[in-house]
């Protein structure tokens, strides 16, 4: 019985860990000359900041490997469009598929239903925080309004510490699903989606390269 379980463990080890290595192994990701095809694909199909395409297309070239982001999926938030479009773009990196949802900003980086005119990193600044993040994969919910969310983590040395504890001098800043997103209201500076939106935007941005673009 003894050996048996620990049969069991070993093998439970080394399915898990081939699961991490075949979800990041370089085999799991399309091609650079497709990478290419799809960017040119959405920079004709879509309107998104044609900028901010190109800035998180050359980040996630650069970094897909090393940072370990999605092979499946990157994302884009064009604060630089207002609160009641949708301005969260998500791509499909195999088909160059764009699909497109609501996200609110922080209540300090522009008026309700508008767009953003002013971000930050910075703790308390309720500002929407901006650059390149990875979105996390293990699902939550928040202690008092019970929002669903995903964990948000900072990959710059400018935002380095969005995404970590406050307690630990870093500001806590999630993706989470949010009623009031779907009236134009704002944030304390998260990325707050409709509640409706949150399977398909879950499903997808676990692990993904997820840009904060605000004009800068």
């Amino acid at each position: 019985m003894k050996k048996l379980i620990i049969c069991s463990l070993v093998m439970l080890f080394f399915v898990t860990n081939s699961f991490s290595f075949n979800s990041y192994h370089k085999s799991a990701y399309v091609s650079i000359q497709h990478l290419h095809q799809i960017f040119n694909k959405v920079k004709r199909n879509s309107n998104v900041s044609q900028k901010a395409l190109s800035k998180a297309f050359n980040y996630y070239e650069k970094y897909r490997f090393s940072k370990r982001l999605s092979s499946k999926y990157l994302a884009i938030a064009d604060y630089t469009k207002e609160a009641l479009e949708k301005r969260l773009y998500i791509v499909n990196l195999h088909s160059g598929n764009v699909k497109k949802y609501l996200v609110a900003h922080g209540k300090n980086s522009g008026r309700k239903y508008g767009r953003v005119w002013q971000s930050s990193n910075e703790l308390n600044s309720l500002m929407t925080p901006f650059g390149f993040f990875k979105v996390g994969y293990k699902e939550g919910k928040t202690v008092q309004k019970r929002y669903d969310y995903l964990s948000v983590k900072g990959l710059e040395w400018k935002n380095r510490h969005v995404g970590k504890s406050s307690k630990n001098g870093g500001r806590d800043v999630l993706l989470h699903t949010a009623k009031y997103v779907k009236s134009g209201g704002r944030s304390f500076g998260c990325f707050a989606i409709r509640n409706r939106d949150k399977r398909e935007v879950f499903s997808k941005l676990k692990r993904a390269l997820l840009y904060s673009y605000t004009g800068r």
